[in-house]
């Protein structure tokens, strides 16, 4: 399987998703975005752990992450590797004793435990293929002087960005339902946010 190794760059709420929350992660070496949208629980424990703070009790990402601790297993990383549905599936890869295994999980309890565990995060190739979109040039350069400025690449991105990612996922998923009116209203509104004509 090829993969490719990304970073998240951002995550916000998300109007659009019907109090959801996008995650946008980024190519670690290339442009390329790829917007999921989860829930508001798992978003805030992904936040908590980006953000160093601790909460008085274990949430449940923390208590898994403790018996991997325990049990002397190491999470060597995590994959998106399907998309079916319009839906993100995943992997954490575990090592015990040098050998490996795959346990199934949600993309967004895998990230929440990778975040944990300093664990590097893939997405399978053929899943960036279709999910995933190039952000304009205007981004691109945000975020190239963010860098420079020496902002961490955990910060949130702009809520307009992370309104595009949203708005990806749900264009995504009204052509999988052939629903392209709905389609080519997604793509205007797109279009207006980065600041170009709607097409004709």
């Amino acid at each position: 399987m090829i993969k490719v190794q990304v970073e998240i760059l951002g995550l916000s709420s998300s109007p659009s998703a019907g109090g959801a929350y996008a995650l946008l992660l980024r190519e670690s070496f290339g442009t390329r975005r790829l917007p999921i949208i989860i829930g508001g629980f798992e978003a805030q424990a992904i936040a908590l752990e980006l953000e160093g703070i601790k909460p008085p009790r274990p949430l449940t990402h923390d208590l898994l992450k403790q018996f991997v601790d325990h049990l002397s297993v190491s999470i060597t990383e995590v994959i998106i590797d399907e998309l079916r549905d319009n839906t993100f599936f995943a992997k954490i890869i575990l090592e015990v004793a040098s050998l490996q295994n795959a346990i199934d999980a949600r993309p967004s309890d895998a990230i929440a435990l990778a975040v944990r565990t300093n664990s590097p995060i893939y997405v399978a190739e053929k899943v960036m293929a279709i999910a995933s979109f190039e952000p304009t040039g205007e981004e691109n350069e945000d975020y190239t002087q963010s860098a420079k400025k020496g902002k961490p690449e955990s910060a949130p991105r702009p809520q307009a960005e992370t309104e595009v990612a949203s708005l990806h996922d749900k264009l995504r998923e009204a052509i999988d339902k052939e629903d392209y009116e709905r389609a080519a209203n997604l793509r205007d509104k797109i279009n207006k946010l980065k600041g170009q004509s709607p097409s004709n």
